[in-house]
């Protein structure tokens, strides 16, 4: 392990993460409010670890290993998140705890989108500014971000990506270069966050909302700067922009990268993965219609209207809302939230554990069944013509079962805490895969649950982010062994 070349990486990575306070604490001295001292002083406080951090090491110019990516990627975003709070609990409104602080950042850093703050629409601007911009940057990966510049800096990028970018098939590159690909990526993404922008503020929101929100929308995060998120607009031209561009954020970023490139959509309903995402998105648009019209909870618009908006919202692992999806009839909260579990595509700034591997189990599943039926039968597990390695195959059952069995190690310790079934249930599914809302004491906010409470939901997001393994693999005696 290079530990001199890690405290260096990680020394720059705070150094550049500190600027991005700068924007808050420039809305906050635009508007003439007392919250821009907080974000100086956390950029100040940032900037100086950082520098202090990396000023021993400057020097090291060595390359990366495998084991140095996982260790890096992980201590950055705790050091990123922790760091990120200083800011929120500096602010004397709202006056948050050391837990609902770090809550708040790593919400906001993981794109989960759960919070403890209310009464956003009388907040300082600057807080809500910041949080919007967490999200965006969280959204792709502030690593993956940096890959592109480390090049320049003599330190090789390719183990930070693999560790960092989501999904199955990690290797799969858009560009020769790794450096190149991250580029790549973020050009797709901003470019996908400044059309958002402008269509929301064409549709009606303020310039400053339509910037917040499309940071979010983008980044599948789900924060708002209103306490009513999208519904405070009751417009549905902004819903329906809100709905295409999480459909869009949703998808595999190599893809839209493919579209452009060859000036074609035929790459996204070719690929499996994207085809199967946009069957389920459409079949829970369907069942929640039906059943909102069969339950005469809506007038068959409205239901439409409704439906379509949450559905896609919550599957993509969004979060955010334009009614009270909680109280719906029958099974549809559940519906959604078991939804959240597959997630958006691999590639995609998205949460749950991702559809090509919902997808793969799906067909390995009825391969074992094929075997039972026939014992000497070879039978390939495939992604549309193309067989998928076994190694594959393994490595995905292997996720889902960590994912599962760490998901019931941590229900049963907020169970212990107190907490009912299904608020427990569904704080930690809206964590993990990066939703943000929930059902029963969380269907509002996060805020009444206690700080040991938020401390494993702040860890069970930062699961959900690095989809378990980057983490894990951290707290097994073979990673420090030599």
């Amino acid at each position: 392990m290079q530990y001199s070349q890690i405290q260096r990486i990680t020394g720059i990575l705070l150094m550049l993460f500190s600027l991005g306070m700068l924007p808050a604490a420039a809305v906050g001295w635009y508007h003439h409010e007392q919250a821009t001292q907080s974000f100086i002083i956390g950029f100040a406080i940032t900037l100086t670890v950082g520098l202090l951090v990396w000023l021993p090491v400057r020097r090291q110019r060595n390359e990366l290993r495998t084991r140095d990516g996982y260790l890096i990627t992980v201590l950055f975003w705790l050091v990123l998140g922790l760091f990120g709070a200083i800011p929120l609990y500096l602010l004397e409104l709202p006056d948050l705890s050391v837990a609902d602080a770090v809550f708040e950042s790593f919400s906001g850093l993981t794109t989960t989108g759960a919070t403890v703050i209310t009464g956003l629409d009388t907040l300082p601007r600057a807080l809500l500014f910041y949080r919007q911009q967490l999200q965006w940057f969280g959204g792709m990966g502030i690593i993956v971000l940096a890959v592109a510049i480390l090049p320049l800096l003599g330190v090789g990028g390719m183990q930070l990506y693999r560790a960092e970018m989501p999904g199955p098939l990690k290797d799969n590159k858009l560009t020769p270069r790794i450096a190149e690909t991250a580029k790549v990526l973020w050009f797709i993404y901003t470019g996908l966050t400044l059309a958002c922008a402008g269509a929301y503020w064409l549709a009606g929101m303020t310039l400053f909302d339509a910037i917040g929100h499309s940071f979010s929308t983008i980044a599948i995060g789900g924060f708002s700067t209103h306490d009513a998120s999208i519904g405070y607009y009751n417009s549905p031209a902004i819903e329906t922009i809100c709905l295409l561009f999480m459909v869009l954020s949703g998808i595999n970023f190599a893809l839209h990268f493919t579209a452009w490139r060859y000036r074609s959509v035929r790459s996204y309903w070719q690929d499996p993965e994207c085809r199967s995402y946009l069957l389920i998105l459409l079949g829970l648009v369907v069942v929640c219609t039906l059943l909102l019209i069969g339950y005469r909870y809506y007038d068959p618009a409205s239901a439409l209207r409704y439906a379509a908006f949450q559905a896609v919202s919550i599957a993509t692992t969004t979060g955010f809302t334009i009614t009270d999806f909680s109280a719906w009839p029958s099974v549809l909260p559940f519906l959604l939230l078991y939804a959240s579990f597959a997630g958006a595509c691999a590639g995609s700034t998205g949460g749950g554990m991702k559809i090509i591997r919902v997808v793969l189990v799906f067909k390995q599943g009825v391969r074992e069944i094929k075997r039972l039926l026939h014992t000497n039968g070879v039978f390939p597990v495939k992604l549309g013509q193309q067989p998928v390695g076994d190694r594959v195959v393994e490595a995905v059952w292997g996720f889902c079962s960590v994912y599962v069995f760490t998901f019931a190690v941590l229900f049963l310790l907020l169970l212990g805490t107190g907490l009912d079934f299904v608020t427990a249930f569904s704080a930690l599914a809206a964590c993990m895969n990066n939703l943000g809302p929930g059902l029963g004491d969380v269907t509002a906010h996060y805020g009444e649950l206690s700080a040991t409470v938020k401390w494993l939901l702040s860890f069970a997001m930062l699961l959900g982010r690095l989809e378990v393994f980057t983490l894990l693999v951290l707290l097994t005696p073979m990673f420090w062994r030599r």
